[in-house]
């Protein structure tokens, strides 16, 4: 990837199809210390019901960091995450067996000629729409096994489910409807006009639903991450790995963890010089888990600054959410608690370790207790702690959330601010959260 202009402000609304590695091509490259702003299109459901992707996402292409070489980190401090979609439809999926071999978000091929990660065209509306374009045969790998539309209002407050006859009015006019940016090559979901569970109201939190940084293999954009990565241990098609280790190369980019919101700063690896910098998978709400696998995906904007941090040589991510976000057990100390805390180590003859900032390690794995083994993991490497002592901190100020089923979590804790400085990141808890 050669080396381009840098640029204080950077603007991208170039996408990949469906993959993320060190041979996409670069967007462009930002100051240390920039903004970022990406005008993104919808993450999961558009990306599935094209065939011709190689990954169930559509994020940007990757962004180069001024100053930022492998064994560093860069923190991405989200100013702002504006939806631009009117509407939505999502739901639990159902597989088309006929149009995939191995994995039905990688390797399609049509069901009739064969072709393999075919072209397509539409035709009218419903879940037989996306056609082969050399035969003419339904081609897309997925249905709704229960699936709903969902029309929001102008200031993407709340959310409400649409009876079939709304459903079809959005589908007629899906593309802008969506807010399908120019670039995309995704079908949009509204398609599909699902009608289950209609006039039921929720309330809407964008978040980012995949973002991070480019790992040093080539990986379908949906599967860099512990849980979707096992489907790529053994596969044979053209992303295949061998063994848990090569999944090791991952960046954890595809997190589906709500508190990657406005406000939030995310920490990522850098494992290729440059870091890679990318952003997709919108969605306009979720509750912690994504039970349905899958959420309210989104056009929509985001603006992040940039920032490297030299020689936090770091596996995975680590999250500093709003304030509002943490668990009571983890929000940072009031003056009122650490009075009190100071009174009884007088009392008791202690010495109180009373400078701590809260932190969120992400762990992900096939399972959310290999997930919350490897949060175990990142978490001593980081704090130079052994297992016991962060299972211990985690306990008593802090605890687990679980991401997304099946394997991805939010390791919590209170850490001794003068290890965090050792790390070089303290700075960024303090400024996070006001200490």
């Amino acid at each position: 990837m050669a080396q381009q202009e840098i640029q204080q402000e950077l603007s991208v609304d170039q996408y990949t199809l469906g993959l993320v590695g060190p041979d996409q091509e670069w967007a462009g490259t930002v100051a240390d210390g920039g903004t970022i702003e990406t005008y993104t299109p919808p993450g999961c459901w558009g990306p599935m019901i094209t065939p011709s992707f190689r990954g169930g996402h559509e994020v940007t292409r990757p962004i180069r960091v001024e100053n930022a070489e492998i064994g560093d980190a860069v923190a991405l401090k989200i100013r702002d995450v504006e939806v631009t979609s009117l509407a939505t439809s999502t739901g639990s999926m159902r597989e088309r067996d006929e149009a995939f071999d191995a994995d039905p978000f990688v390797d399609h091929r049509c069901p009739e000629c064969g072709t393999v990660w075919p072209d397509s065209v539409v035709e009218g509306t419903g879940e037989d729409a996306i056609r082969c374009a050399e035969c003419g045969a339904n081609v897309s790998s997925f249905g709704f096994e229960y699936g709903y539309t969902v029309a929001f209002d102008d200031d993407r407050t709340v959310g409400l489910t649409m009876d079939a006859e709304g459903a079809h009015e959005l589908a007629t006019d899906a593309e802008e409807v969506m807010d399908i940016p120019e670039h995309s090559r995704q079908h949009p979901i509204l398609l599909y006009e699902p009608s289950e569970m209609p006039g039921t109201l929720g309330r809407l939190r964008p978040f980012i639903g995949n973002v991070g940084t480019t790992p040093p293999i080539e990986l379908p954009d949906s599967h860099n991450a512990g849980d979707f990565g096992q489907f790529l241990i053994g596969a044979d098609h053209d992303w295949g790995l061998e063994s848990e280790a090569e999944l090791e190369a991952r960046t954890d980019g595809h997190m589906d963890i709500p508190e990657v919101r406005a406000g939030a700063t995310l920490i990522c690896p850098v494992k290729v010089d440059g870091a890679g910098v990318y952003v997709g998978d919108l969605h306009a709400n979720q509750g912690d888990g994504e039970l349905s696998l899958h959420t309210t995906d989104v056009s929509g904007n985001v603006t992040m600054d940039v920032e490297v941090i030299t020689g936090l040589d770091i596996d995975g991510p680590i999250l500093l959410p709003n304030e509002e976000d943490l668990p009571h057990i983890s929000k940072p100390y009031s003056e009122a608690e650490l009075e009190m805390g100071r009174k009884l180590a007088d009392q008791r003859g202690v010495d109180i370790r009373d400078d701590a900032g809260p932190i969120q390690v992400i762990g992900s794995g096939g399972t959310i207790n290999a997930a919350t083994e490897n949060a175990f993991d990142r978490a001593g490497k980081l704090l130079d702690m052994s297992e016991g002592e962060v299972r211990s901190r985690c306990t008593f100020t802090g605890g687990v959330q679980i991401g997304r089923l099946p394997g991805v979590v939010q390791l919590d804790m209170l850490a001794p601010m003068d290890v965090l400085e050792a790390r070089g990141m303290a700075h960024l808890v303090r400024e996070q959260y006001g200490l």
